[in-house]
């Protein structure tokens, strides 16, 4: 017994260290990728910080104690922002594994009433990925804070629009990130389109053809500098007290305040950690910047100093007059193809970050692709990819003045960390539930630092720091009027609900015809029947004798386990037939194409058949609700009174002969459909039967018939195609924002149905017009 004891304490120890052998494993698998994707840009700053400080009025002021100072600033910017503010601070901030703005204010949206779609719901909240270990729930009492921004809308669109500024400001950071480290034109512009048409590889396969470059990168610069610091003034390590800060602000004065935007791209990529952290995890992002990142880009800016110092004429090409002459070409060479690799950072960040927005009701529909079966978060979007490439293209083209193009690319840089400083001090108080003290110690110490260097990128603005502005300005106003529609459209369903006293007296066969069949109606409403219901009643002749309101549904969380995905509920008496269903995805969520919805919808329904018939034996009323409670399906529990088999198998049971509602050339050209259509012939087809169990209720036992007649019969999906339109006694930039804007948008973007995934053999579409 004792021997048997050891072996499964021996097992366990086993266990144990094969588990973080893997773990390990992992990790250092995902810490080598994120050299190629997140700090591509932030490795390649080098290049052009000494240049872009010392350009202008400094010009001056190039003498020893004044390279001394600017090191210092650069040593101590470096060790503030990165390596404090992101990598202990801002990563622990993540969103279930994602990063970016957007991820903030997601976090902030669930701990707080500040999203402007009135479509959350009490289960929502229920859900295991809504709230993480160690968050506190909303159920805390309100603070004064926290009633004033949920009371008044003007703050709540006034975060929304901070937001979306953040946002924008990201995308113009990479559009600004291949032009400023261009060496030759027309070898970057050969170079960038070749990066483009490789995303829809993947950003993991990218990853790893990119990482080797940026690694030898870093350890080449890493080396050069310390060989520079030995070689020619190894005093500058004296430079890392913050004593030369002050001694660089008395001698150089205003001139050194204006030279703080060229100090401030020693940063620029910061932001990129927290965006890609959906590609990787905040310990692998840790792990690379820690022990690799920090240390070799410390020794090249200080060898760079250290060279500076004696040979001060040699600032405006410093980086590579401070090369060995032996290794020239070499370095020259893995400079130039490092440079072109620092903007995959901030196209797979732009990538998350769109993403991030469509869900949230920010951004007009695009194809989303995901690119890998293990990690969860690497996407891409074949259209952003080409507005970006066409954009990098125009820019590294358009400009030839590095040093203008610095000036954008500061102003862009610092701007999104304004806006993450901001974001974070109400995560501190409303998602961590730290005292108001910690927040404003936060805020006040970063936003010092920042604000200093916002203060001197916007007197640059006439310099070239108008390009990330203007950039941002359009896909601002295009998140803006996508979301301000988007609302508009949902609060008109809101406001015209068909009331169900209505429903009620048209009786259970809704004063029409029903005929076999499974009606799925497409709404966004999460309560209530929607207003174009009406007009499906009251112009068409049949309706299908099962009804069910669909509502796709984006949850302000990265992801919702399948397991919750279905809320199943009932409209109306149990003869009506119609029933309601939520389905819930988060903004990182991917709706796979092979996915059988259909089977998924019964077998749910058919839970929620038994769940209700299993309740309705200890209560009173038994014939359910107008607007009934709903009901997590899990799919891992399935217990429904159906029993599943394959289309093709002859098993005993009870049959169902169901009369189709479609005609036979209809049919034949369903069966055609489905046979040519790739996504569908992947679809395991299965039919449902009922038990012969002798103990199923009898009314549970009826439904669950209809339904598995209806399921046979086929499945027609119902969508409503809508056109809003301004009122007329509107504003002039309420219908330009409608009726322009936000029509344009929708006439131009992928279908509902596309997004969806509805087969457009099946599909009904009925036209609408929405007056907002």
């Amino acid at each position: 017994m004792d021997q048997e004891k050891g072996d499964d304490s021996d097992s366990q120890t086993n266990d144990g260290r094969l588990h973080w052998k893997n773990y390990y494993k992992h990790l250092l698998l995902l810490a080598y990728q994120s050299f190629g994707v997140v700090y591509g840009d932030l490795a390649t700053c080098p290049l052009y910080v000494y240049r872009s400080t010392f350009y202008g009025r400094l010009h001056d002021f190039q003498d020893e104690e004044t390279i001394f100072g600017a090191f210092s600033l650069i040593f101590w910017t470096f060790t503030m922002i990165p390596l404090l503010k992101y990598v202990f601070i801002v990563l622990s901030a993540d969103d279930n594994g994602e990063g970016g703005t957007f991820a903030l204010y997601s976090l902030l949206c669930r701990h707080a009433k500040f999203s402007l779609l009135p479509n959350q719901q009490a289960a929502d909240e229920e859900l295991s990925t809504y709230y993480r270990p160690g968050y506190a729930s909303r159920s805390i009492a309100l603070s004064p804070l926290k009633r004033f921004l949920e009371k008044h809308k003007k703050t709540r669109t006034a975060l929304l629009l901070v937001v979306l500024f953040g946002a924008c400001m990201v995308i113009g950071d990479g559009v600004l990130t291949p032009a400023i480290s261009a060496v030759v034109v027309i070898i970057s512009c050969i170079v960038l389109v070749g990066l483009f048409a490789l995303q829809h590889r993947g950003t993991h396969r990218v990853a790893f053809l990119f990482a080797p470059i940026v690694i030898i990168w870093l350890l080449c610069i890493g080396l050069i500098g310390l060989y520079n610091i030995i070689h020619w003034n190894p005093r500058i390590y004296l430079a890392l007290s913050p004593s030369y800060i002050i001694k660089f602000f008395k001698v150089t004065g205003k001139d050194g305040w204006l030279s703080l935007g060229g100090i401030l791209l020693c940063i620029t990529g910061s932001e990129a950690m927290f965006a890609d952290l959906g590609h990787f995890t905040a310990a692998s992002i840790r792990v690379a910047f820690v022990t690799v990142i920090y240390p070799c880009l410390v020794l090249q800016y200080m060898g760079q100093a250290a060279y500076l110092s004696k040979n001060v004429s040699s600032v405006p090409i410093s980086f590579y007059a401070s090369i060995p002459q032996a290794v020239f070409w070499p370095v020259f060479l893995v400079s130039t193809l490092a440079a072109v690799v620092a903007s995959q950072a901030v196209i797979s960040a732009t990538f998350s970050i769109v993403k991030q927005c469509l869900a949230l009701g920010c951004f007009p529909r695009v194809k989303v692709v995901h690119t890998s079966r293990w990690i969860y978060g690497q996407i891409y979007i074949p259209e952003i990819n080409w507005i970006l490439m066409v954009l990098c293209l125009a820019v590294t083209i358009g400009f030839r003045d590095t040093t203008l193009i610095g000036n954008a690319y500061g102003i862009a840089c610092i701007a999104v960390m304004f806006v993450t400083t901001w974001l974070m001090a109400l995560i501190i108080i409303f998602v961590w539930q730290k005292n108001v003290f910690f927040a404003l110690l936060f805020l006040v110490f970063f936003g010092i630092i920042e604000g200093g260097y916002l203060s001197s990128s916007i007197m640059k603005v006439p310099q070239g720091g108008w390009a990330p502005l203007v950039l941002a300005s359009v896909f601002m106003a295009i998140m803006y009027a996508w979301h301000y529609g988007t609302r508009r459209k949902y609060l008109f369903d809101m406001q015209n609900k068909v009331s169900m006293k209505w429903i009620l007296t048209l009786g259970p066969s809704l004063g029409i015809v029903r005929v076999p069949g499974i009606g799925l109606i497409y709404t966004e409403l999460v309560t209530g029947v929607p207003a174009i219901f009406s007009h499906f009643v009251t112009n068409l002749p049949a309706f299908h004798q099962v009804l069910v309101f669909v509502c796709v549904k984006s949850v302000p969380v990265p992801y919702v386990p399948p397991d919750e995905r279905y809320l199943i509920g009932r409209i109306g008496p149990r003869a009506y037939r119609m029933y309601r269903c939520i389905v819930r995805y988060g903004y990182k969520d991917v709706q796979k194409d092979d996915y059988n919805f259909e089977d998924h919808l019964v077998m749910s329904i058919a839970e929620f058949i038994q769940m209700e018939a299993e309740e309705s034996r200890s209560s009173i009323s038994c014939d359910g609700s107008p607007d009934g409670r709903m009901a997590v399906i899990r799919t891992s529990e399935r217990r429904s009174g159906l029993v599943v088999r394959d289309a093709d198998d002859e098993a005993p049971g009870v049959s169902i002969s169901a009369r189709s509602s479609k005609s036979e050339t209809l049919q034949s050209l369903q069966s055609l459909y489905e046979h040519e259509s790739p996504n569908l012939t992947r679809r395991k087809r299965v039919r449902f039967e009922l038990p012969q169990s002798p103990q199923v209720d009898p009314q549970m036992r009826e439904e669950l018939a209809t339904l598995v007649e209806a399921k046979e019969a086929g499945v027609a999906y119902v969508l409503g195609h809508s056109y809003i339109k301004a009122r007329k006694n509107s504003s002039f930039i309420k219908k330009f924002v409608i009726d322009v804007a936000y029509s344009f948008l929708r006439k131009n973007c992928r279908g509902p149905s596309v997004a969806l995934n509805i087969p457009h053999i099946s599909l009904i579409e009925v036209g609408m017009i929405y007056y907002v």
